[in-house]
């Protein structure tokens, strides 16, 4: 003899998605979440919050023209070593700025 279940399915067999299915239509079409903050006073606006999330797959994103990631040093190894190029460039131009007024004050 078999009892009924007393939870529902996980998986949905009655013909519902599961976490897995929303999540991947999700990461596939992309979600746009906007909203806005406005605090005022005697109408006057005294401050305004524009809050935007897109959850998307990176190659949806990429396909939307959403690339900030790739240049950002935090989130971007390549990123990364091109700062640290430009930096090292504008150091070495100062040090070659400094060294002609060093030598002429040693010669003084």
């Amino acid at each position: 003899m078999t009892t009924p279940s007393r939870l529902p399915d996980p998986y949905g067999h009655n013909g519902g998605a599961n976490l897995a299915d929303i999540l991947e239509r999700v990461l596939d079409k992309g979600v746009v979440i906007a909203g806005d903050i406005r605090i005022n006073l005697l109408d006057i606006e005294l401050l305004t919050i524009k809050l935007r999330l897109i959850v998307a797959s990176v190659d949806k994103a990429k396909e939307m023209g959403i690339d900030w990631w790739e240049d950002d040093p935090a989130l971007s190894s390549r990123a990364r070593r091109d700062e640290l190029a430009r930096e090292n460039a504008e150091l070495r131009e100062r040090l070659a700025q400094l060294e002609p007024a060093r030598r002429q004050e040693e010669t003084s």
